[in-house]
């Protein structure tokens, strides 16, 4: 039976550390393969027990016939080359197209839009370029990741098995060239898939792996100097609903590892079936990611919008932990159409494909996806040209240090008299039906950018509700602006980046 994504489980999360209503404090969960539990945790938000495996619990892990192919090639195999460029193929919505601007006009300019009808973010020649950069930045090991993240990255079903010998790749057999890299690197003792991570812990969230000096982030970058840096985090940052402070530590997250020259690779989490409140916000936190990455140029992986089309979502009997296909024992690697209904089978692939499409991008192959003036904003985000939404969700990146026009100073429209005389910049949103809207202004320490909800004219006295971090409306069809303008204080302009985030909503 597959569960509705918003539906109410009636499950109690009973959580290490954490006094929830409906949990006995003096019980804990079997932390069978956890991981060590002694990091620093949000009070409140510790749901990584990794207890979410439908599996017994001493199941022999990479034991067992091998279920259709040899996993025991060396770093030669002869694989072919054409690996899958997008969606693996999933019974999702396809990619929009892409639409190649090879048409002899001129190639389109600024960053690439991250479109959420996509499961792998798009690798244009300009992102490829981007990763370049970045990898330029360190001197790591080029066979190797990082695993960043709290217990569906613990947990021994994600990406270990595809250190043993029970991994079949089925029809995406064009992966065993990226897969044979990887299990030639070594990540410490062994290789980077079965590595027990510094920067991995059972409840954490995203601040967690920045904490401390030095942080787990950094101690795990020292231990094996990885190229790549696997991150999921949210399922337990949902539990603050405090969206600035997610987006601000993945932010950082993103610039920590590019100075290290680590080419980051987010991963967005599951669906929340053990709470219909807690579900309502994945898809704000899932889009955060995706702005996140997109604002960095970095890959992005929509495990979520997959998992949404499986059996319960790919999430175990706890409706928080992905499930894993199990044939006498659990047989994550297995990539057939029967282990692709588990969510961590799902996870397994969708990742592998996204380190593939980074690698092969580092090593200048062609890039995977073609350029195109429909993954670009339009608009120079004037009043007189604003940027225009293609779609929601929607994420946009700026620095109002560096862009933004001084043309509105007040808003006496909300009966403000805030001195907003700072640069601002304008998004226009054009509905076609009656849709509740959540938007978000996620800025960095010490910036203050206010957002502005106008009507149809762009102008102070238009402005019909303002915030300095969320605004949630419903609006009917027509056409609308929003302002992201810089505060001043004391005669200085508290300008620099923000994250502007555009959802489509449902009402509590």
């Amino acid at each position: 039976m597959t569960r509705h994504p918003r539906a109410a489980l009636g499950l109690v999360l009973c959580c290490l550390g954490a006094a929830l209503p409906g949990c006995a404090p003096d019980e804990a969960p079997d932390l069978a393969d956890a991981g060590d539990v002694t990091a620093p945790r949000d009070a409140g938000s510790d749901l990584g027990f990794d207890a979410g495996i439908d599996v017994p619990r001493d199941a022999p892990r990479d034991a067992g016939s091998d279920l259709g192919f040899d996993a025991g090639f060396d770093a030669g195999f002869d694989a072919p080359r054409d690996a899958p460029s997008g969606d693996a193929g999933f019974d999702v919505p396809r990619d929009a197209p892409s639409g190649d601007a090879g048409d002899g006009g001129p190639a389109p300019s600024g960053p690439v839009l991250y479109p959420a009808n996509r499961v792998q973010s798009p690798i244009t020649a300009s992102v490829a370029r981007n990763l370049l950069a970045v990898a330029a930045r360190g001197s790591a090991d080029p066979r190797v990741f990082a695993k960043v993240g709290a217990s569906n990255t613990v947990n021994t079903n994600f990406f270990h098995c595809f250190a043993g010998a029970n991994v079949n790749l089925d029809r995406y057999a064009a992966l065993g060239e990226t897969l044979a890299w990887f299990r030639a690197g070594r990540a410490g003792t062994t290789t980077p898939f079965d590595r027990t991570s510094l920067a991995a812990t059972v409840g954490w969230s995203a601040w967690a792996a920045l904490a401390g000096t030095p942080s787990p982030l950094t101690r795990e970058l020292d231990a094996v100097r990885p190229q790549y840096a696997v991150v999921m985090f949210g399922t337990n940052d949902i539990q603050s609903r405090d969206l600035e402070r997610y987006g601000q530590n993945l932010l950082d997250l993103a610039d920590r590892l590019a100075e290290r020259g680590v080419v980051p690779v987010f991963s967005s989490v599951p669906p929340r079936d053990d709470s219909a409140e807690a579900d309502l916000w994945v898809p704000r936190y899932v889009a955060v990611m995706r702005g996140v990455a997109q604002a960095r140029q970095v890959p992005f992986v929509d495990l979520e919008r997959v998992l949404r089309t499986l059996p319960n979502h790919g999430i175990g009997s706890d409706g928080l932990h992905m499930n894993v296909y199990v044939a006498g024992a659990a047989r994550g690697c297995v990539l057939t159409p029967t282990g692709l209904n588990y969510g961590f089978n799902t996870r397994n692939l969708l990742t592998l494909e996204s380190l593939d499409r980074a690698r092969r991008a580092l090593a200048r192959e062609p890039a995977p996806d073609p350029d195109a003036a429909a993954l670009h904003l339009t608009g120079d985000g004037s009043p007189g040209a604003p940027f225009v939404v293609p779609s929601l969700p929607f994420s946009d990146l700026r620095d109002t240090r560096r862009e933004g026009a001084r043309r509105i100073d007040r808003y006496p429209g909300c009966r403000s008299g805030a001195d907003e005389s700072g640069p601002e910049l304008v998004y226009r949103l054009t509905v076609t039906r009656t849709t509740r809207v959540r938007a978000d202004v996620i800025s960095r320490q010490g910036v203050d950018v206010d957002l502005h909800q106008l009507g149809a004219q762009v102008s102070g006295d238009a402005c019909v509700a303002r915030h300095d971090k969320t605004l949630t409306m419903t609006l009917t069809p027509g056409t609308y602006h929003f302002v992201l303008d810089t505060f001043v204080s004391a005669g200085s302009a508290r300008a620099g980046e923000y994250l502007f985030v555009l959802v489509e909503d449902v009402a509590p």
